[in-house]
This record gives structure tokens, C-alpha cells and sequence, in this order.
């Protein structure tokens, strides 16, 4: 039995999905909560799975409160179930730790298969946002280096390589400041914050092995 918490500021709506699934034989609705501190009261009492949840709390930024479940409640899968646009919101659900998002206009069948997914560990959105973060990913990967200057692909390759700033500044004959500039500009362009996922954003891409 899946144990599912509605976690929405409209009465009505936690009632009407209690409805639907009161007969359910494998998805218990064990309990609706209408703000941020009675949801995450409830999931200090344990026991849930999976959390169905809206992204506007009267009293918190829904993003706010997924973060603050992702960070103390690791276990639990939480489907953000939303009226706002699933193009805008369902990628930064999806980066903040949600396991999937669903639009208020579905049908319980979906909410249905949605629970099962992410019970199981899966990601869930529908098939058009899928597609197109499939898209975009796949674009995004091929274009990395559309951003780049010769010399900042040069420069990336030998820090990939696991070269120091003097060794980087005497086979690119630059000095160290220079060599400095151009990881600074690095992150800047491919969005890292560290030398650690530069490397491995690097390390991940045939472009740049073949250039090491």
C-alpha cells in the first residue's frame, strides 16, 4: 500500500482526490494538509510516501518547502501538483528534487500512474514535457562548446587533463593571471560553480576527450 499525503491550500481539491481514490485497494490517502507547517509537522510523524503538492502555500514558496522536504525528508517522493504552467514550473520542480508534476487538469489515471512511477524511483511528467527536455537536454549538450574561444577550449582540456595553473601558463606560454581569467570565464560560460564539476562536465564530453 502506497501512503500518500495531499499537501494543497484548496480544501476542495485534497477532498475531491480523497474521493477518487477511496476505494483503492493499493494508494491510501491518509490525510490532507493546507500549509507548510502542518505538511512538514505530518512528515515528522513518518510513515508517507509519497507527497501529492501544490506550489502555492498560502504561507511559503512552494519550490521553498520542496527544498525544505528534499533536505530533512529524503526518502520521501514528492509529485508537484500544479495549476501553474508545466512548461515554466516542471524543469525547476524537477531540479529542486521533485519527482515528477502534474497539472490540476489531469485525470486520475495519471495521477494514478504518477504515484507508481516515482513509488519505484522513476521521474515523472508528461509525455510532451519529456519530449522536450529530452530536446533541450540533447541541444544543450551538443552546443557547449558553440560558447567557446579556441583558447578557452585549450585551456579546458588541459585543466581536464589535471594540469596546475604554472604548467597551464608555460605550454599555453600565458601567464598565471591569464590562465586565472580563463577558468573564471569557464565556469561563467558552461554555468559550474567549481573546478570539481568543470572537470567532470569535461571528462563527460567526447568533444573534449578527443582534444586531451
Amino acid at each position: 500500500m502506497i501512503r500518500v499525503l495531499i499537501a494543497d491550500h484548496e480544501p476542495i481539491v485534497s477532498y475531491g482526490i480523497k474521493m477518487l481514490f477511496e476505494s483503492s485497494s493499493d494508494i491510501k490517502i491518509v490525510n490532507a494538509v493546507n500549509t507548510k507547517k502542518q505538511l512538514l509537522d505530518y512528515l515528522k510523524k513518518g510513515s508517507i510516501d509519497v507527497v501529492l503538492m501544490t506550489l502555492d502555500f498560502a504561507d511559503s514558496n512552494g519550490i521553498s518547502v520542496l527544498r525544505n522536504i528534499k533536505k530533512d525528508f529524503f526518502a520521501v517522493r514528492v509529485i508537484i501538483f500544479s495549476s501553474q504552467p508545466e512548461n515554466i514550473y516542471a524543469a525547476t520542480s524537477i531540479q529542486a528534487g521533485a519527482s515528477g508534476f502534474l497539472s490540476k487538469t489531469t485525470n486520475v489515471s495519471e495521477i494514478k500512474r504518477a504515484i507508481f512511477k516515482v513509488f519505484k524511483g522513476g521521474i515523472y511528467l508528461s509525455n510532451a514535457m519529456a519530449r522536450k527536455l529530452t530536446f533541450e537536454n540533447s541541444e544543450s549538450k551538443k552546443d557547449i562548446y558553440s560558447k567557446l574561444s579556441t583558447r578557452e577550449i585549450e585551456v579546458f582540456a588541459l585543466i581536464c587533463n589535471g594540469k596546475k595553473n604554472k604548467e597551464i601558463a608555460i605550454e599555453l606560454n600565458i601567464n598565471q593571471k591569464t590562465v586565472s581569467t580563463y577558468k573564471s570565464r569557464l565556469m561563467t560560460k558552461l554555468q559550474v560553480s567549481n573546478i570539481i564539476a568543470l572537470i567532470d562536465l569535461g571528462r563527460q564530453n567526447k568533444k573534449l576527450q578527443n582534444s586531451i
